[in-house]
């Protein structure tokens, strides 16, 4: 076996003249956290199912658990679980009907198949709802059912393709609880997501966009590499006119709506500030402050899509 859960070089997927996916290269550990962050599109689902087995890659490697996912696929679907963002639960069966059936698929032995469905009726909260039709639960608990099914066989890599979309915060906060559990115990957990908040609670984070991964860190590392330096904070008035002004600024590379207020990003952290509060005076705008910031997750999110697209990727 490979000493990374999983191992991914220049996996690319492509549907005729389309790359879906293009050279991702990245390695998950064992008790890891790692992130796939990117928006809609980018390539973050179709990586996941390469690395599931589901789709063949077009060219490149991907391991998991030690196993070539193109020419062991099977292999491979044994020792993970997976959770997509379209259910696939049976709304017919009741709760621990489903559960019963995915026990089935995995092959979980009759005698641990009990003890099992027991603990993911537990780690879901869905031990008085284990008759109720699956199509009757509210759109969370079928996503925690989902989660429980894909967890029965006790798998070494757990692939979560946006495991809390459109689900209630309750539900988020216990998903992550559950996937904390799971990295303490060792097991590789590969989550997709577009949320910041998520994001954060990664031990690394790979951020994709046009296919390609284009920054990869921990979330911190990636604040502290990117924009941080020539970030600034500016309270004014009319902060919506401001960044039409600022956008036009020679020395400004880009200005956004932050809250209440706006984020600027300056050619010349040195000169920075001076040079907005003069264009913003000169306006007559009349800034309350100008200040270096810390920048968030999603700062640099924007920041490194707009080189990206400023670069030429798709």
């Amino acid at each position: 076996m490979s000493e990374s859960a999983v191992e991914v070089s220049g996996l690319t997927k492509r549907f005729g003249d389309f790359a879906a996916v293009e050279g991702v290269s990245f390695a998950v550990e064992r008790g890891e956290v790692f992130g796939l962050l990117g928006p809609n599109g980018a390539g973050k689902s179709t990586t996941i199912r390469m690395l599931c087995g589901i789709l063949a890659p077009t060219s490149g490697e991907g391991r998991v658990g030690g196993h070539d996912v193109g020419r062991e696929p099977e292999a491979v679907r044994e020792r993970i679980g997976y959770m997509s963002q379209r259910f696939s639960l049976y709304l017919d069966l009741t709760t621990e009907e489903n559960l019963e059936f995915y026990g089935g698929i995995y092959g979980v032995a009759r005698e641990r198949l009990s003890e099992r469905i027991g603990w993911a009726l537990e780690m879901a909260g869905l031990e008085e709802q284990r008759h109720r039709l699956t199509g009757e639960l509210p759109t969370g608990w079928r996503q925690r059912l989902a989660l429980g099914c894909a967890l029965l066989h006790e798998p070494e890599v757990v692939f979560l393709d946006e495991p809390t979309a459109g689900v209630d915060p309750i539900s988020r906060r216990r998903f992550w609880e559950v996937i904390y559990g799971l990295a303490e115990a060792g097991v590789a957990c590969l989550v997709t997501t577009h949320y910041m908040d998520e994001a954060e609670r990664c031990d690394r984070v790979a951020l994709m966009y046009g296919g390609r991964v284009i920054a990869l860190d921990s979330p911190e590392g990636l604040k502290r590499q990117s924009v941080a330096a020539g970030l600034l904070e500016v309270a004014c008035e009319e902060p919506g006119r401001a960044v039409a002004l600022l956008q036009k600024t020679a020395g400004v590379k880009r200005a956004r709506l932050y809250g209440a207020g706006v984020h600027v990003v300056v050619s010349e952290p040195a000169t920075g500030a001076r040079l907005v509060r003069e264009a913003l005076e000169a306006a007559g705008l009349r800034p309350s402050r100008v200040e270096a910031a810390e920048a968030s997750l999603e700062d640099v999110f924007v920041a490194l899509i707009q080189e990206a697209e400023a670069g030429g990727a798709r």
